[in-house]
């Protein structure tokens, strides 16, 4: 399980084995809707390979995607925090291959192993930092191109 950043490439071996002991391989084929905006946010994946498409719902047009993810990429933070709903939708770029990790497994790890859960939670943050900040550049993108920026 070697080349995984930035969610467990410092994370110390027993931990990450502790992790990927609830870790299943998942496929998904192309164009396949992993979540839709909205829903309930039950698990996570580490991409092994191919890609996924994050969008967001935009009113009065198809959803936008915001960031492409590739190897070695987590899709999904949402599971994180309560109310545990999807914040983007995501879709298969492509044939994707995963490790898919159930949501409510993790986090009842995470509360017996403090340590790893605030790796893990640290590691998460950052992952949303960079979301937000690839969603906001993606709509300020779309909207500067249709001139609906106010001046």
């Amino acid at each position: 399980m070697t080349g995984w950043s930035p969610l467990l490439r410092s994370l110390p071996p027993e931990r990450r084995q502790r992790l990927f002991a609830l870790a299943r391989p998942r496929g998904f084929p192309a164009e396949a809707r992993l979540f839709e905006e909205g829903e309930t946010a039950d698990r996570f994946w580490l991409i092994r390979s191919g890609a996924v498409a994050l969008d967001v719902y935009v009113p009065g047009r198809r959803a936008q995607v915001v960031e492409t993810l590739g190897p070695h990429q987590q899709v999904g933070w949402s599971w994180i925090f309560p109310p545990y709903r999807w914040h983007l939708g995501a879709t298969a770029v492509g044939t994707v291959r995963a490790w898919e990790f159930d949501a409510a497994e993790v986090r009842a790890l995470c509360a017996t192993d403090t340590g790893l859960g605030y790796e893990l939670m640290r590691r998460s943050a950052a992952v949303i930092a960079d979301r937000l900040q690839a969603t906001r550049l993606r709509l300020l993108d779309l909207y500067a191109s249709d001139g609906s920026v106010p001046s």
